[in-house]
């Protein structure tokens, strides 16, 4: 046993050697070799590896997946009008340099993420200070998000990142400014209403201007035909009246009479003074029936 001892410990120091010379990078990690505090060997594919073991060489592993950052409390900004929004991003980043980006922040993400926030805040202020809230809210928002991304893609390419994507999530108003926005809004709205009802209006009294001159078109024409058949109405009457005088003209003067006292006569109350030998009564009484022509 005593002989077994002093080999079982030296198969587990070289046992515990290989391991230690031995590492894997997984594909979600970036892999820096360090031999004496120099970086020897950045390996971004993942496999097995081997390497001198500790304190010879070390292994420093990096994230190299794509990161989000997410702003906790929405930026305060003005615009160009000197009123101040909230506006609320985020940006997907990740390491395009594990090297590079280890020199600059170390091990951690913590400095990567403290940078990069520095740097979209001032991209941010840097558009929207040149533009109207109604620039930012609307119109020109998607250029503001192409300038911060051109932006900090350029600040934080030399510190081994890749800004993927920048995106304003939400653009709200300070609290102090909400109010007078909305009045102002709804003033707007409402003047663009009255001027909607005032053409309405306008356009109502054309159409009704319209309709009333057709109206009396249609009247007027319909007049002039109703005067024309009267007219001929008339004609034909008389052409029967003078027909008729001229076969029994004592018949024509008789029926010519009897209308006259029809009219004279239509009301009870109706008085005439006038003498009973006179023409009018000439067919009334005796003198009536005399001169009455027979049948």
């Amino acid at each position: 046993m005593q002989r077994l001892f002093p080999a079982l410990v030296a198969l587990a120091v070289i046992v515990g050697l290989l391991l230690s010379s031995v590492f894997i990078v997984r594909e979600r990690d970036a892999a820096l070799v360090f031999a004496l505090g120099e970086v020897r060997t950045t390996i971004t594919s993942p496999g097995l590896y081997f390497k001198l073991p500790p304190p010879f060489e070390n292994v420093v592993f990096l994230d190299k997946r794509l990161q989000t950052i997410e702003t906790k409390d929405p930026e305060r900004i003005q615009t160009s009008e000197k009123k101040n929004l909230l506006i609320d991003s985020y940006v997907k980043w990740r390491i395009s340099d594990p090297r590079l980006f280890y020199v600059t922040f170390g091990a951690t993400d913590r400095g990567a993420v403290e940078r990069l926030q520095a740097q979209i805040r001032d991209a941010l202020n840097a558009a929207v200070n040149v533009r109207t809230v109604k620039e930012v809210v609307s119109t020109e928002r998607d250029a503001i998000m192409r300038e911060v991304l051109t932006s900090v893609e350029a600040r934080a390419r030399p510190l081994g990142v890749e800004v993927v994507d920048v995106r304003l999530r939400r653009i709200d108003f300070a609290p102090e400014i909400s109010e007078s926005v909305y009045r102002r809004m709804e003033a707007e709205r409402t003047q663009e209403a009255n001027r909607l009802r005032a053409t309405g209006a306008a356009e109502g009294e054309r159409i009704r201007a319209e309709a009333d001159r057709q109206r009396e078109e249609l009247l007027a024409d319909a007049y002039a035909k109703a005067q024309a058949v009267r007219g001929q109405g008339d004609g034909e009457a008389a052409a029967i009246y003078s027909e008729t005088y001229g076969k029994n003209p004592e018949f024509y003067r008789f029926y010519r009479s009897l209308e006259a006292y029809r009219s004279a006569f239509s009301q009870q109350s109706d008085t005439l003074v006038i003498s009973p030998d006179s023409d009018f009564f000439k067919y009334w009484g005796k003198q009536g029936s005399a001169a009455a022509p027979a049948n």
